[in-house]
């Protein structure tokens, strides 16, 4: 009962715009609740306080009403950076699990271009300015109020456990992270039958590809332009290039997030030119900082995911993998658990 009653107020600003009385009503049903002991008397001085209540109420309505701009303006120029710019100069971090809530449920109404670009900025949040927190508790208010967005939105439960399971595979959350949510939840609301969704989708297999081209893959931002950069970047490095040429050109990309994909050709045309000079340039960009462990493992975790496919044209691919893996390991790029049935499950099926 508390919940229900909390959960009201808390989307009375949105309930005023069809229902202009929405405010006053709720004050006068909240006694009556109380009187009858459905809430306990103490409920009030977190719904209806003045003072310090009605400030912070102010500031998060305001903070809505921009972030929802902030919003749509990315979803019309696919500029990142500008809306990292754009929170950081509203200065509410405490914030930031709306934001995921708005940015999602914003984008669940739009089309694929939209949701491929939520997933997409979620990455770079992640490594910009949002703690794994903030995600996680932006994903429990999602799901939380699952049921409310299904009446407008009929798919909406499976378009959030796409979602979640992508937010897994971008190294966003970790399979753990999906029982956290799971425990902040009431046990038989939707939004746990939409967690239970996400983990089949991630154990699936081939999950990695699959969650990575759920909304089309790239519509929505500059994926194309980037893997044909990536490609250029490397046959010129391969041809006798310059590693820090390459590697500038990397940083130039400005998409950490996709790095993996730098991973993931470097190692593939090394197998295809028989020339294992691209581990050259992985090492270095390894040693600069410019490629993570996290990056690596799902750029190796890509390529093994595809070797069957690989082999009809690099016979020994498998063979040129392991040599591949076990010197990376070696080389402190790769966990030495990466590839034991351990790393077979949902955390490196990070594959993309």
């Amino acid at each position: 009962m508390v919940k229900g009653f909390a959960r009201l107020a808390e989307s009375l600003d949105d309930l005023a715009l069809d229902i202009p009385s929405a405010k006053t009503l709720f004050q006068y049903i909240v006694p009556k609740a109380i009187s009858e002991r459905w809430l306990d008397a103490s409920f009030t001085k977190s719904s209806c306080e003045d003072g310090e209540g009605q400030s912070e109420e102010k500031r998060l309505r305001r903070y809505k009403e921009e972030v929802v701009t902030i919003i749509h303006e990315y979803f019309l120029s696919d500029d990142i950076p500008e809306l990292i710019r754009s929170l950081e100069d509203l200065g509410l971090p405490e914030f930031n699990p709306i934001f995921l809530k708005k940015l999602v449920t914003l984008a669940l109404d739009r089309k694929n271009r939209e949701k491929e670009m939520a997933s997409v900025l979620l990455s770079a949040l992640h490594i910009e300015i949002f703690s794994t927190e903030d995600i996680v508790n932006g994903f429990v208010m999602l799901l939380e109020s699952a049921e409310d967005t299904a009446l407008d939105i009929l798919d909406a439960s499976t378009e959030l456990a796409l979602f979640l399971a992508r937010a897994v595979i971008d190294d966003v959350l970790a399979p753990l992270n999906l029982d956290e949510i799971a425990s902040k939840l009431s046990p038989n609301c939707s939004g746990s039958e939409t967690i239970r969704m996400a983990r089949s989708l991630i154990t699936a297999r081939h999950a990695g590809e699959r969650l990575l081209r759920c909304w089309g893959g790239g519509t929505g931002w500059a994926v194309e332009d980037a893997k044909d950069k990536i490609m250029k970047l490397l046959e010129e490095y391969e041809s006798g290039g310059v590693v820090a040429e390459a590697c500038q050109c990397i940083r130039d990309l400005g998409m950490p997030f996709f790095n993996h994909e730098v991973v993931k050709k470097a190692l593939v045309m090394a197998m295809e030119k028989k020339n294992d000079r691209m581990l050259d340039l992985l090492q270095v960009c390894f040693d600069e900082g410019l490629i993570t462990i996290n990056q690596m493992s799902k750029g190796f975790t890509r390529v093994k995911d595809g070797l069957d496919d690989l082999a009809l044209d690099i016979p020994n691919a498998k063979d040129k993998f392991s040599f591949y893996m076990e010197y990376a390991q070696k080389k402190g790029w790769l966990l030495t658990s990466f590839g034991s049935s351990a790393m077979e499950a949902p955390p490196i099926a990070t594959a993309s």
